[in-house]
């Protein structure tokens, strides 16, 4: 057998034809098929104030609607020109049962038709969502070393223009909108796309709707020092964690004259990193109780005094060390962020409109669940790592071809070998079988 190998020219002869038969999309059978075993169509049809049309016999259903975004976004598209095209793939629109696709202005004029009532909707239909997910998953899959992960972030979405209903001027002298989100694990739980000024704004409605999933479960809550203040480390205290850490590296005056007037028998032994930990106690400004800060000291070398880091904690703990241990996971959460918009490269708004913009985020988001929904209780151990943009190309982007045998339409899905169980396993278990003849609409409701 030769071992060199080189670049060569094609060995095949290479023909063009007509795409109408074909589709490069024929995953998208599972995200279907997976929408349609948590009833998620259905579930969107029924959302009030999701319909904006006038006469109910014309025009796009909400699910149809619904159902474009979210396939657009689970095979790599990011906008609605995307979303248009993807309409116009005739063999992937019947394979998901689709008659036909929305164009891009259709598409615009029902995101900005929305309701701060029907947003809401598909919010809470997400959160819904995730609890059904986080019911059926591995514990090893959703809990880390025992504990529910729960974190909390603000992120910029920039936008470039003047006109951007909600957007304001950053910290970076940049127009951007607020994105602030709650993820449980892996999973989005809630999220709000506005123009708030605080970074927090939204973490005490989070914490208040919330409570009740993780209330007297094993949990860890992560923040940065953006809910840092007194006021938003008051509901962090009350909102039943089992531990929490915060980020705190403002007004740290108070907290560096405390620890410098720490005993030297209150402080640990020299790491390998020659720092030394302990605990402080304090009251921030708006705080209702005193605060357990961890804290670390460090004195680089040629330097005279020492410099300080601190992480607001609650719970139980066992020295401080391991708070600064635990609290570096955080980093793992931050993850998601990378995956929620550049995997789906959610960076990008597609309307001027802040309401077409939320819905169109809150699509985004309930798209993002599914992928990773279908990772956690489908794929192997051995994929678990995988990222979004992953499971898009591997399982989702694999071509499909629509053909006729005696009085059946088939499609026929090449699946690479090494994927062949899962796909036989998930369309046994979950997708559709159809009867004998032409599909008619009464097996489409049954099915659905």
């Amino acid at each position: 057998m030769s071992t060199f190998h080189a670049k060569g020219q094609t060995r095949y002869h290479v023909r063009l034809g007509p795409a109408e038969t074909a589709s490069a999309h024929g995953g998208q059978v599972l995200v279907d098929a997976f929408c349609r075993r948590f009833g998620l169509w259905k579930k969107l049809g029924q959302i009030p104030g999701l319909d904006p049309r006038k006469r109910k016999g014309a025009g796009f259903t909400p699910e149809a609607v619904c159902g474009q975004l979210i396939f657009t976004f689970t095979s790599g598209g990011a906008g609605l020109a995307d979303a248009e095209r993807l309409g116009k793939d005739t063999a992937l629109m019947g394979l998901v049962g689709l008659e036909k696709g929305a164009d891009e202005s259709t598409l615009g004029e029902w995101l900005r038709a929305q309701t701060p009532e029907s947003i809401r909707g598909i919010c809470e239909l997400n959160t819904l969502f995730v609890d059904e997910v986080w019911a059926q998953a591995k514990p090893g899959r959703a809990l880390h070393a025992g504990e529910e992960v729960l974190f909390f972030d603000d992120t910029q979405i920039e936008v470039h223009g003047k006109k951007f209903e909600g957007a304001r001027m950053n910290y970076n002298g940049d127009v951007a909108l607020s994105f602030q989100t709650l993820w449980r694990g892996p999973f989005v739980l809630d999220a709000i796309l506005d123009g708030s000024s605080d970074v927090s704004e939204h973490l005490p409605v989070f914490l208040g709707e919330h409570r009740k999933r993780w209330a007297g479960r094993k949990s860890h809550f992560y923040a940065d020092s953006g809910s840092s203040a007194g006021k938003y480390l008051n509901g962090i205290c009350a909102a039943a964690f089992g531990r929490w850490t915060v980020s705190y590296n403002k007004w740290t005056d108070a907290l560096e004259r405390l620890a410098g007037e720490l005993h030297e028998d209150r402080w640990s032994q020299k790491d390998s990193k020659c720092e030394q930990y302990a605990w402080v106690r304090h009251i921030p400004g708006e705080a209702a109780e005193a605060i357990t800060f961890a804290v670390v000291r460090r004195k680089p070398e040629g330097e005279m005094f020492w410099r300080y880091g601190f992480i607001a904690c609650g719970g139980e703990w066992s020295k401080p060390q391991e708070v600064f241990e635990r609290h570096a996971l955080k980093g793992a959460s931050e993850q998601g962020f990378s995956e929620l918009l550049g995997d789906m490269d959610l960076h990008h708004p597609p309307c001027e409109k802040l309401i077409a913009n939320q819905a169109f985020y809150a699509l985004g988001i309930l798209a993002y669940n599914i992928l990773t929904a279908i990772k956690i209780l489908e794929l192997d151990d051995g994929q678990q790592a995988w990222r979004v943009r992953s499971i898009i190309r591997h399982i989702l982007t694999v071509p499909v071809t629509i053909g006729t045998h005696a009085r059946y339409t088939t499609a026929l899905i090449r699946v690479p070998e090494w994927l062949l169980r899962i796909w036989r396993m998930f369309l046994h278990q979950w997708v559709p079988k159809r009867k004998p003849g032409r599909p008619c609409r009464n097996e489409d409701a049954e099915t659905s």
